[in-house]
């Protein structure tokens, strides 16, 4: 009688034989298949320096060609790489992309009229009322929650212009 054949007598001839095989194949399972998580490889994120800004130089960040996604914001810059859904190319908000968006937030209006030419004097905001300075405050207070400020914004540097 072949050993399989044993086997296959003793399960139909004893029901304790079908539990003891069960344990015996969750065992084998059990050291035989990993349960280890894969394993990732560990890489630093891209950091950003905290610097000051012109709005010359955020031009470039405006999400296009993969570039990471800065805008200004009251005086402040940051990183909205993350939110690209909302501020990347063809987004809802990507005119504020590699802008100071300051006047649009507080006026509550995306168009592009409210975007200040990049070449000129940093937008003082001092015709805002105070339901838009409320407004850009909400609006500051969501970029601090939600992203990282990697700037200040400044005036042009007289040789970028």
């Amino acid at each position: 009688m072949s050993t399989l054949e044993l086997f296959t007598r003793q399960l139909k001839e004893n029901p304790i034989n079908w539990a003891l095989a069960a344990i015996l194949i969750y065992i084998l399972r059990y050291f035989t298949i990993s349960n280890k998580a894969p394993t990732l490889k560990a890489e630093h994120p891209n950091v950003m320096i905290f610097k000051n800004y012109t709005p010359v130089e955020l031009l470039p960040f405006d999400g296009k060609e993969g570039s990471r996604i800065l805008m200004g914001v009251n005086g402040s810059v940051y990183d909205v790489t993350q939110g690209s859904n909302f501020y990347g190319p063809g987004s809802p908000y990507a005119n504020f992309a590699g802008h100071d968006a300051s006047r649009g937030l507080a006026k509550n209006s995306f168009d592009p009229e409210m975007m200040v030419d990049p070449y000129g004097p940093i937008d003082k905001l001092e015709d805002l009322e105070e339901d838009d300075w409320e407004s850009l405050r909400e609006w500051e207070n969501l970029f601090e929650r939600k992203y990282i400020r990697v700037g200040k914004l400044i005036e042009n540097k007289k040789e970028l212009i």
